[in-house]
């Protein structure tokens, strides 16, 4: 977890400090299997290994968002996978669910990321879903900047108490890149805590008000910070290795 070098990819052993099983990602980061199959046939395709885990990765990201209606860009190719993992790195360094803005903003800056960095990325919960025990307190608790139906909906699917993996959609329509996801924030019902941040009269709520209206704008902005993120702390030239199994060191 140090940059874009698939760190997430190696499994436990006894040398290897797993970050599958760190707090953001333990249940949530999902479909390595797919990885897999992409990395055995980009092999296949090129007569060995010569794509890096962390360069699939990377374009995996983009496709999957290209195919969800999203915009496209460069990936900048040449990363070479990490020998090492860390657990720790990954509990101190990933965004928590719960940080507030002024947070948030001092987590992205150590990335070497920016304040629009740091809203345009957090589109990406444009996608997807979050599980209960992310955002339980949020509906239960926060009496301001949350619509009150919006509450009473998710409650009916999460509980005081249990099913901590029940899951919520982060916007309304979680397959679909949009910008709907903004305009939520805009209503007070953006799902985690650190979502309604992004909307809670602070320096990014300007910004959050563009993108809610302006789907090409946001698109345009992410692709830029996808772009900036994938160059965080690379490993290039005789820097760690091309894994053969994303799964393990060589």
């Amino acid at each position: 977890m140090s940059g874009c070098d698939a760190s997430i990819l190696l499994d436990q052993t006894a040398t290897i400090d797993c970050e599958k099983t760190a707090r953001p990602n333990n249940n949530s980061a999902r479909g390595c299997e797919v990885i897999d199959r992409i990395k055995s046939e980009v092999d296949r395709v090129c007569g060995g290994p010569v794509v890096s885990c962390a360069d699939i990765l990377a374009v995996a990201a983009r496709d999957s968002v290209v195919a969800l209606h999203g915009p496209t860009w460069e990936v900048e190719l040449g990363r070479r996978d990490s020998t090492t993992a860390s657990r720790t790195t990954a509990n101190n360094d990933i965004p928590t669910p719960l940080m507030d803005l002024p947070a948030l903003i001092d987590n992205f800056k150590k990335q070497g990321l920016d304040e629009e960095d740091l809203v345009a990325l957090s589109g990406a919960h444009t996608l997807g879903f979050a599980q209960c025990s992310t955002f339980r307190n949020r509906i239960y608790n926060e009496i301001t900047n949350i619509d009150s139906t919006f509450a009473s909906q998710r409650q009916a699917n999460c509980p005081r108490s249990g099913g901590d993996s029940n899951l919520a959609s982060l916007d309304p329509t979680p397959a679909l890149f949009d910008s709907k996801y903004f305009s939520n924030l805009v209503s007070k019902k953006g799902l985690l805590h650190s979502d309604q941040a992004l909307f809670s009269g602070g320096e990014t709520d300007e910004l959050v008000k563009t993108y809610s209206t302006n789907l090409r704008t946001f698109s345009k902005d992410f692709a830029k910070s996808m772009i900036k993120m994938g160059n965080i702390k690379l490993l290039t030239g005789n820097q760690g290795q091309i894994r053969v199994d994303c799964r393990k060191v060589n």
